[in-house]
């Protein structure tokens, strides 16, 4: 018996001894026990912009959707023919990836995270589930991080509850109140995070005007007179930038190695319309020489009725949005603007709706680099660009939408809320004449938290494209 014991304890002592050592093998010198601040944000800043800029939630979805690229060739998604696998990208990473990180930073010890990085952290993770919400509508808010199957919140409930995790995160945000690092964006300027704060309830604001309009107008005021201002120049935009392969635009990448995006036709008359100076930028020339002016690819064609308009006789995106440093514009100083002249024209706060107006077009010609006074005045002053006080929806829409050129997934919100510019459907879409209203919930919704997807779709309306959603509910 005391044999057999002594068996047993040398076996047991040999197995820890074995796993002690494999654990000192298996270590990754590398990586760090606790995972740091400024390496999350980071991370959270490149991810966040290669999913906004990328090909599923972007120039493969909704860019087609508000007709400002088309597919030449593989036109499934152009002619919105897709599947809930489609746009799992934007739900799986946003959650899974940018949430995740976020909330570990707004959850460390003040000793690895001051306020300013929480209040960032804060910042993002709205502007996160700002995205996901304008995308799909009802989801997991509330209880997103801390249950494996969370239940749904309403699209009203999110918004409310974003308007006021952002007054948390601006009480966070304090310029004394510790630097910080690892912030590709601002460069740990918390001044411009407070901005950007502001210009976020801003948008949220907006976003509720016509399903709760006291609320909106109250934000409004909130954020307006808010002592950290607003973005106020196109140096304050928000923004990621770029560097060089692997680090590259994801447009930049995909141009690399393939060929089946076009500049929209309907983009390309609306700017030849008003005699847009923005087209080069936008819009390459025809690579076949003898063409020599700008001809977007129509959307919503069949396979072979695209490829038929001739891949060297049609426009690829502009370069501006194809190089590998090409900046992933997130919020820019012409959409303050524009949002500032609409919460004129809503009588929300006081101002000057035109020449705010008027402003955020020159913005936005600055921004992609069209300086010459001569040039935006001439192009303020044509009838069909003057600001409609009688509808300023039809023009601050038409405008803005422009503006949002390569910004897909807020293209299509403000499309959606505004309702302009009217766009058609193309001739071989498969929704019945109907543009997208949304996208679906991932498949996996429906398998792995079934009954909270079930409850969402029963207040919501059904898991399809062109079910409304409450913002876009008239």
């Amino acid at each position: 018996m005391l044999k057999k014991l002594s068996y047993i304890t040398l076996f047991a002592l040999t197995l820890g001894s074995c796993s002690d050592t494999l654990d000192d093998i298996n270590a990754n010198p590398n990586a760090t026990e606790t995972p740091l601040a400024p390496y999350l944000l980071t991370g959270t800043l490149k991810q966040g912009a290669d999913l906004y800029w990328g090909d599923v939630n972007n120039f493969n979805s909704s860019l087609l959707f508000v007709q400002h690229w088309a597919k030449i060739q593989y036109t499934e998604p152009d002619r919105y023919d897709v599947s809930n696998t489609s746009f799992t990208t934007l739900w799986n990473t946003g959650y899974a990836t940018l949430i995740t990180d976020l909330n570990t930073i707004i959850n460390f010890p003040e000793a690895q995270a001051n306020s300013n990085y929480k209040g960032i952290a804060l910042t993002l993770r709205s502007w996160t589930f700002l995205l996901l919400t304008d995308a799909y509508g009802s989801i997991p808010y509330k209880e997103a991080g801390q249950k494996v199957t969370p239940a749904y919140n309403t699209q009203k409930e999110v918004y409310t509850g974003l308007l006021e995790d952002l007054k948390q995160a601006q009480s966070l945000l304090n310029t004394s109140g510790g630097s910080v690092t690892g912030d590709l964006a601002y460069k740990g300027d918390v001044s411009k995070w407070k901005k950007l704060v502001n210009s976020l309830r801003l948008r949220i604001a907006l976003r509720i005007s016509d399903k709760e309009p006291a609320l909106a107008k109250q934000a409004v005021i909130d954020a307006t007179t808010d002592a950290g201002g607003l973005i106020s120049s196109n140096a304050e935009t928000f923004k990621f930038t770029y560097t060089s392969s692997p680090q590259q635009n994801p447009a930049s990448a995909w141009f690399e190695t393939r060929d089946d995006f076009r500049i929209s036709k309907t983009m390309v008359d609306q700017l030849n319309e008003f005699s847009d100076p923005r087209l080069p930028v936008y819009a390459q020339l025809p690579s076949d020489a003898t063409v020599g002016k700008y001809v977007g690819g129509a959307n919503g064609l069949s396979n072979s009725d695209a490829n038929s308009q001739g891949f060297a006789k049609t426009s690829k995106p502009g370069t501006y949005f194809l190089t590998s440093s090409s900046p992933a514009v997130i919020f820019s100083y012409s959409e303050v603007l524009f949002n500032l002249s609409e919460a004129v024209a809503r009588g929300y706060i006081s101002g000057d709706a035109e020449q705010l107006y008027k402003n955020a077009i020159t913005a936005s010609f600055i921004q992609f680099g069209i300086t010459d006074a001569t040039v935006i005045s001439n192009y303020l002053n044509q009838t069909s660009v003057k600001y409609d006080a009688t509808n300023y929806a039809k023009s601050i829409g038409t405008q803005k939408w422009i503006a949002f050129y390569g910004q897909g997934l807020d293209a299509f919100t403000e499309w959606r809320r505004l309702d302009y510019p009217v766009l058609k459907a193309g001739p071989n879409t498969v929704l019945d004449g109907k543009l997208p209203s949304r996208f679906f919930y991932p498949g996996t919704e429906q398998s792995l938290n079934g009954d909270s997807y079930q409850a969402a779709i029963a207040i919501q309306g059904k898991d399809l494209l062109t079910t409304k959603l409450w913002f876009d509910a008239k």
